[in-house]
């Protein structure tokens, strides 16, 4: 028998394909990954197959089309008032998690130290023991998910070579502020540490708050990658495109990745894309859209027996259980997709240590029957 270790020994099966599999076997309502029920602008389709008619069903240039790479550093500019120029630090990448994976590659050697705030999209730590390095998870608890930046900086050594942020912030949905960007500048300065920024809900952030891109800070961004995604822009997670801006010499290493990885991206969704974003409504008018939604649902949550976590930003709204009992997190999930049927997440599955706050994760980027009808389900409990 041939043996092979694993490179992730510790590593099984992603929470989100495990919740929702649990939840097609029991046709529960799934509100655990976090994907729209509902279709994207009818206008898209009609720019992918024109796009497709035209003759755009070729390789696209490893880096992503001019015309998208050129809107993309284009719209940063506008929001950001950032310049990247879109033939050396701008790269269209096979969505966001692909660009966070390349990144990670490019910078992360054996023994290199990455901070990361926990709970963390669950593609980071792994990604990171991939490459040799070690993850130092800080760790961020209900109910606000607040950062200690005093705290942070004891686990800085001479072997921090990452910190990975992300805002607004999946699973918990809270945003960093200007306190904590500042704490970030002065933490960072006179060091080598880079700075991977996983934005790629910049658009949906809420009651009149600012996304706080890095890309709006000079100190940082000359040594960040930052990550966004079409997927969260456009209601069409499946398309799977995203980019990754950064400064040129990061992004040469970035590229070096890249073209091993997947070479290039979907060439006629990346010309639609690019012909639809001429109009900025298209993501200017995002967060109202779903703070319609957030707004809904917390006030359909309301008549159940969970009690609601503030939700600044993405489209995920946690809650905690203490009046429903002290089961853990992955045993109440189960119990709601088999006895209720409604799909959550665990959010212990986003701390690399499973630590369980009692908390779970719902996604509201679904149709207002689908939410009402799980909140229907979810008032028995």
């Amino acid at each position: 028998m041939i043996f092979t270790p694993s490179k992730l020994p510790g590593t099984g099966t992603s929470i989100f394909s495990v919740m929702s599999k649990l939840a097609d076997e029991h046709q529960a309502i799934n509100l655990s990954q976090g994907f729209p029920d509902y279709d994207c602008d009818p206008k898209l389709f009609e720019l992918v197959h024109e796009a497709m008619q035209n003759g755009f069903n070729q390789y696209a240039p490893m880096t992503g089309l001019p015309v998208l790479r050129e809107l993309i550093a284009e719209k940063v500019s506008i929001l950001y008032g950032a310049s990247y120029h879109p033939e050396t630090e701008v790269t269209v990448t096979a969505g966001g998690t692909q660009a966070i994976f390349t990144a990670l590659a490019a910078a992360i050697n054996p023994g290199d130290e990455v901070i990361v705030f926990e709970p963390a999209y669950d593609c980071y730590a792994p990604t990171i023991r991939m490459f040799g390095g070690l993850v130092k998870p800080y760790v961020m608890t209900p109910p606000n998910y607040a950062i200690d930046w005093d705290m942070v900086k004891k686990l800085f050594s001479a072997r921090t070579k990452m910190i990975i942020i992300n805002s607004p912030h999946n699973p918990t949905g809270s945003v960093l502020q200007e306190k904590d960007i500042q704490a970030l500048i002065k933490l960072t300065q006179n060091t080598d540490i880079l700075i991977l920024s996983d934005e790629v809900y910049e658009h949906v952030i809420y009651d009149g708050r600012e996304h706080l891109s890095i890309a709006r800070y000079p100190q940082l961004r000359e040594r960040a990658f930052i990550v966004a995604s079409f997927g969260k822009l456009l209601h069409a997670t499946g398309w799977k495109t995203g980019y990754c801006i950064a400064p040129e010499f990061l992004m040469k290493e970035f590229r070096k990745i890249h073209q091993f990885n997947v070479f290039s991206v979907n060439t006629p969704m990346q010309i639609a894309i690019a012909n639809y974003l001429k109009d900025s409504n298209t993501y200017m008018d995002l967060a109202a859209f779903f703070q319609q939604k957030r707004d809904a649902f917390r006030s359909m949550l309301s008549t159940t027996r969970f009690d609601l976590l503030p939700c600044s930003g993405s489209y995920f709204q946690c809650v905690t259980y203490k009046k429903i009992g002290h089961e853990s997190d992955i045993d109440l999930a189960t119990r709601l997709i088999k006895d209720f049927g409604v799909a959550a997440i665990p959010v212990s599955a986003f701390y690399s240590r499973n630590t369980d706050c009692h908390v779970l994760r719902f996604c509201f980027a679904k149709k207002q029957e689908t939410l009402e009808k799980a909140v229907e389900s979810l008032t028995k409990l």
